[in-house]
């Protein structure tokens, strides 16, 4: 259920997707910080990945934006990754439950909800150096941005709501893949093991989730299910934060 729930965010709204899989990974299956993170990385970037098809073919990824975002995010999460190793698994989980607080707030935040009709486009030195940005986090706390990703290819790239979701889920792919890379070898420098089953039945059980969310999302109010899912992220970062600080004191 909670595979299914990753992929049904991820399509529905282009986010959300690693948002969920770590907090699953580390109190559903039980696995170690670090080890939920690397594995959530590898989640989210094949279910991204996978869910990027069908906006492919319906013609509604911006390509231009996803090299201009996507290239700067996987530079940019290859260096959280390895900024990583200065952070103990608590440490990562709290910074974790911050950028989960920040989620919601784009989400539920009126200022958040994208237009329908796109704006004019910025500099795409801005875009790239959000992109940066966003990547470093998805390195640091295994999250893939979509909800900053999205709201940056609306006001920066100057894209349709639509057009910025499918854009997001590629380049979602693309970092989560980048980060992926550089935490499997951290890993094996410190003798953790990925389960790779775990990997496997998570994004296959995702991919199913995120085309049914792709399908509904075109039925779906997309005001009031970001902010649905925004009042949940905080409950989810209050959780998160109660189990965690301890461990920190």
């Amino acid at each position: 259920m909670g595979a299914f729930a990753i992929g049904l965010s991820l399509g529905l709204l282009g986010a959300g997707g690693s948002i969920l899989t770590v907090p699953v990974l580390v109190y559903l299956v039980g696995q170690p910080e670090k080890i939920a993170i690397a594995g959530s990385l590898a989640i989210v970037g094949g279910i991204s990945l996978a869910g990027s098809v069908p906006y492919a073919l319906k013609k509604q990824i911006d390509w231009r934006s996803a090299f201009f975002f996507g290239v700067p995010g996987m530079v940019g999460t290859y260096g959280g990754a390895q900024l990583s190793t200065y952070f103990s698994g608590a440490m990562q989980l709290a910074l974790f439950a911050v950028v989960m607080i920040l989620a919601a707030y784009k989400m539920i935040s009126p200022s958040s909800n994208a237009p329908e009709e796109p704006h004019v486009p910025k500099a795409f030195w801005k875009i790239g150096l959000d992109g940066l940005i966003v990547g470093i986090i998805t390195g640091l706390v295994g999250v893939g941005g979509g909800f900053l990703i999205v709201p940056a290819l609306v006001f920066l790239g100057g894209l349709p709501m639509r057009l910025a979701v499918g854009t997001s889920l590629l380049i979602i792919a693309a970092k989560s893949f980048s980060g992926f890379y550089k935490y499997s070898r951290l890993l094996s420098e410190s003798h953790l093991n990925l389960d790779w089953n775990i990997i496997a039945l998570f994004t296959a059980i995702g991919v199913v989730g995120s085309f049914l969310g792709s399908a509904l999302s075109v039925r779906i109010p997309q005001q009031k299910l970001r902010k649905g899912f925004g009042y949940f992220l905080v409950l989810m970062a209050v959780y998160v934060l109660a189990t965690t600080l301890p461990k920190l004191i």
